[in-house]
């Protein structure tokens, strides 16, 4: 017979299925970036689409970042984790990403002197908002898989952090 705790299901696996909205979410910004694309390639920009893009790509990373940081998704990213020199460039990499969308953001919309450009800042940041989201979870990964884990762990004069 199953005890209450066997059946339960952990917050961890409640927000692991939650993190599965960040498919729909990139669906929609997809739906509205195609269109800003085409508005582009036809000289009439249509700046309001890839505001909405934007915003929305920035929810659904928010959402990706509550997936189990104990498996990893793919082949690529296993080799990305587990390898301390890769994992430290992706870091770096998601870092740069973060701070500069952040920054770009709060810088045009500082700088702005239209209501278009405050709108789209406003995407740029909380795209950054999203990426510092990944950072945090990529951080996690990286501490879950990396393969010198388990020979730092062993040896202590052999520690190398972040």
């Amino acid at each position: 017979m199953n005890t209450p705790s066997e059946t339960m299901i952990r917050p961890c696996q409640v927000f692991h299925l939650i993190s599965y909205l960040q498919y729909p979410f990139m669906l929609v910004a997809t739906g509205y970036y195609i269109p800003f694309v085409i508005s582009l390639a036809q000289r009439h920009p249509d700046w309001g689409y890839l505001n909405y893009a934007l915003l929305l790509f920035g929810v659904a990373l928010s959402f990706s970042t509550l997936q189990d940081t104990a498996k990893t998704q793919n082949k690529f990213s296993k080799k990305i984790w587990e390898s301390p020199e890769k994992g430290r460039m992706a870091l770096l990499l998601l870092a740069m990403l973060a701070f500069g969308f952040i920054a770009c953001g709060l810088l045009m919309h500082c700088f702005s002197s239209s209501e278009v450009t405050s709108n789209i800042a406003v995407g740029v940041i909380v795209l950054g908002i999203g990426f510092v989201g990944v950072l945090k979870s990529g951080i996690e990964m990286f501490e879950n898989h990396r393969k010198d884990k388990n020979i730092t762990q062993d040896n202590p004069e052999h520690q190398d952090g972040l």
